[in-house]
């Protein structure tokens, strides 16, 4: 059973920048004694996005049909994005008013975890052991820290490309044939010289592309030792691949600076755009915001580096965690496992939000995957399951997904660093060095 949804805006805070990790109070003041057969153990929930709290809903349903002796009564509360982080930190460093179970976003989860292992989170391996031969072992890594599970992810987010095939053919593009960046480069040229419209995308407010790129060069964002490494020569090889594909004509800057934006959607809609390489949970906004292209867009891998480190890697994510000193935090842990990793749930993640499924049994199983009724099924010419299939072996773990400091990098890159070499046409290496001095200036390196 699922509790009264509550949905709580919370006034701006500040929050100390230092993780406190003292004596943490439970997620909830109630007892911890197990509850009799069939009464419900009820589970306070934190997320931030309401189609989360949809989901959890629906899993909390699908636990008690199978578990009538075993229920859970979760009450979900969804909060503004930045305003649940900001409550979840006041509460750990406070040690009192935790929920059992909470959503964190990818960029935040580092926050949780202080350099020498302490966290207030529950270790899931236990939980998740059940499931993790099936389970996309990257993810799994991005919430994991000295060999601990301490999040279970929301999807796999591996980024691949979406192709206006239509528009390509009327240009005499074939996109099949486009496999490294070399020939998205080649196709983008062609494409706008024969239209005079723009082919793929340079984002300047969020960075994502980038990643993909550095990890295909075997490159990071940081050292070895976690230091600092934005200047190293494959993330300045990656922007300078940018900047050339942007100053041959193959990508352009976007309105609202990025794919995932309402004044993007409208853009790539009406045919202002023809590629777009994002994580494939970008499906859902194909069918959610630009109706007028379905039956036009084909899915197929993102570009590689020939010879590169690895083919795709994952893009964006939830980690959902359980309080560690939550009373009911064994039960927490077994029904979140359930809601998260396993194929019950995974089938739901794809039909429900058009997500990649972090469980690869479910990539095989084609009542799923090819169901006509589908609607993300319907809305593209090619199955996002058979482009699962053909880059699985070969997506990789990007660490810097899981440094602490990456969202004060973030920020640098997509305030000025995107914007100066993309919009600004400065030298890659110029705006690296000075991205790194600003970032060291900021985290005292």
């Amino acid at each position: 059973m699922a509790g009264p949804r509550r949905y709580l805006p919370l006034a701006a805070v500040g929050v100390a920048g230092v993780l406190m990790l003292s004596a943490c109070g439970g997620g909830s003041d109630e007892s911890a004694a197990p509850p009799a057969d069939g009464e419900a153990t009820k589970l306070d929930m934190w997320v931030f996005a309401e189609l989360h709290a949809d989901y959890y809903d629906q899993m909390a349903e699908e636990w008690n049909e199978q578990n009538p002796d075993r229920p859970v009564d979760l009450e979900v509360t969804v909060y503004p994005y930045e305003d649940m982080h900001n409550k979840l930190q006041l509460a750990v460093n406070a040690g009192s008013g935790l929920p059992d179970v909470v959503d964190i976003e990818v960029n935040k989860f580092s926050n949780f975890v202080a350099e020498d292992g302490r966290t207030p989170l529950m270790d899931l391996s236990e939980a998740a052991a059940p499931y993790q031969d099936d389970i996309v072992q990257a993810r799994l890594d991005l919430y994991s820290r000295d060999d601990k599970v301490l999040g279970f992810p929301m999807h796999v987010g591996a980024f691949v490309s979406f192709y206006n095939a239509a528009l390509l053919e009327a240009a005499g593009i074939d996109y099949t044939t486009i496999e490294t960046w070399d020939d998205f480069k080649a196709a983008g040229v062609q494409y706008h010289d024969a239209t005079g419209k723009a082919f793929g995308i340079a984002s300047t407010t969020v960075n994502f592309v980038e990643p993909l790129m550095v990890a295909q060069l075997g490159g990071n964002f940081f050292d070895e030792d976690g230091g600092l490494a934005v200047n190293s020569p494959e993330v300045v090889e990656a922007f300078a691949m940018q900047q050339d594909m942007l100053q041959a004509g193959a990508i352009s800057t976007i309105p609202g600076g990025s794919p995932d934006d309402e004044e993007a959607f409208g853009v790539i809609n009406s045919g202002e755009y023809a590629a777009v390489v994002y994580p494939a949970w970008y499906t859902s906004r194909f069918v959610d915001y630009m109706p007028d292209l379905a039956g036009d867009v084909a899915i197929a891998p993102a570009p590689v580096v020939e010879g590169g480190e690895v083919g795709t890697i994952g893009g964006g994510g939830t980690g959902t965690a359980v309080i560690e000193s939550s009373p009911k935090k064994d039960f927490a842990a077994e029904w979140l496992a359930f809601a998260k990793l396993s194929p019950e749930a995974n089938v739901a993640v794809w039909e429900v939000l058009g997500f990649d499924p972090v469980n690869m049994s479910v990539w095989e199983d084609e009542a799923v995957t090819k169901d006509p009724e589908n609607k993300f099924n319907k809305y593209f010419r090619t199955n996002l399951f058979d482009v699962l299939n053909e880059v699985k072996d070969g997506i990789g773990h990007f660490e810097a997904f899981s440094n602490p400091n990456l969202p004060a990098l973030n920020n640098v890159f997509t305030t000025t660093t995107l914007t100066e070499v993309y919009e600004n046409g400065v030298e890659p290496q110029q705006a690296l060095d000075q991205a790194q001095k600003d970032l060291e200036n900021q985290i005292g390196e």
